[in-house]
């Protein structure tokens, strides 16, 4: 492996990383436009019963819009398909694997529980929102402990597919094109192209909602601060085992706990704050991570040797 320096690099490969944010920004855009035209996230018409259209577009499309700039930018540019990182390699990072699973799950946790340190006003022990849902007398307590398990299980397999449609074209592709840059010009700045790819979706009121102090863009901003925090963990894991797979994996941990704390919350609960983990406040765990393995892990020392 070669090393990588903190200095910019003539290697950097400037036209396939613009036809890639083309590409990128340009589909999931396009796709938030459909989904403005058919009455926003609000009154999407249902394609099954509980499910509204807007969910499938999002689901579908506009997370894979990084992986088709993926397999464009190689088309177009004739780069070719001989180093897609889609080797698993799971038997030789067992433990790769294992912390994409648990971390996620960890620092997830850690950050509900600093929120709700921070403003216990808005803890509701009794979680309400839960037992809206439940019989009554239902053991709360297990199908809490329920709740976490299915979220672990699902999270690294079914979410782990629709995680990938990102991964593959976020730190399967392009943090390859950006690592000449330097280890911190790149996770930072994916961090903040990851971020912004999702403003789309936070102009219509995704993640944060509209009732927060300077929406949307306080929302836009605490955005970008969670994908480079946990887009440090992500390509760590990534780096580690030379393949996007871990990376999916504990995305789609993140995607599928992220929203847990919200069971202990009362409804007037600010988004932008937490108790999820796009809150500002539930990130700073992940951010204390990031900065850790950027500063002492070696893995971002070296390139990836493909």
């Amino acid at each position: 492996m070669s090393t990588v320096t903190d200095s910019p690099s003539e290697s950097l490969e400037t036209r396939r990383i613009t036809v890639f944010l083309f590409v990128a920004f340009g589909f999931a855009g396009l796709t938030a436009l459909v989904v403005f035209s058919l009455g926003g996230l609000t009154d999407s018409p249902a394609v099954l019963p509980g499910v509204p259209l807007w969910l499938v577009l999002v689901s579908t499309f506009y997370m894979f819009s990084p992986s088709v700039a993926n397999v464009v930018t190689r088309a177009v540019t004739d780069e070719g398909w001989s180093d897609l990182r889609l080797r698993p390699a799971i038997r030789s990072n067992g433990r790769t694997y294992l912390l994409a699973w648990l971390a996620p799950l960890g620092l997830s946790v850690a950050g509900v529980a600093l929120f709700f340190a921070f403003f216990p006003a808005y803890f509701d022990a009794d979680m309400t929102v839960l037992r809206r849902f439940l019989p009554s007398g239902a053991p709360i307590e297990a199908v809490l402990a329920a709740q976490l398990v299915q979220a672990l299980v699902l999270g690294a397999t079914v979410n782990a597919v629709f995680a990938f449609g990102e991964e593959f074209g976020w730190r399967g592709y392009l943090l390859q094109k950006l690592l000449p840059l330097g280890r911190w010009r790149a996770i930072v700045g994916l961090g903040v192209i990851w971020g912004a790819w999702h403003w789309p979706l936070i102009s219509l009121g995704y993640n944060y909602g509209f009732s927060y102090v300077g929406a949307p863009w306080t929302g836009f901003l605490a955005m970008v601060w969670m994908t480079t925090a946990t887009g440090t963990f992500l390509a760590w894991v990534a780096l580690c085992a030379e393949s996007v797979w871990p990376a999916a994996v504990a995305h789609g941990v993140i995607n599928a706990v992220g929203s847990l704390g919200v069971l202990f919350s009362t409804p007037e609960t600010p988004a932008l704050l937490g108790p999820t983990v796009v809150g500002a406040v539930v990130v700073i765990p992940w951010t204390v991570v990031a900065v850790v393995l950027l500063l002492r892990s070696p893995v971002f020392d070296a390139e990836w040797s493909g």
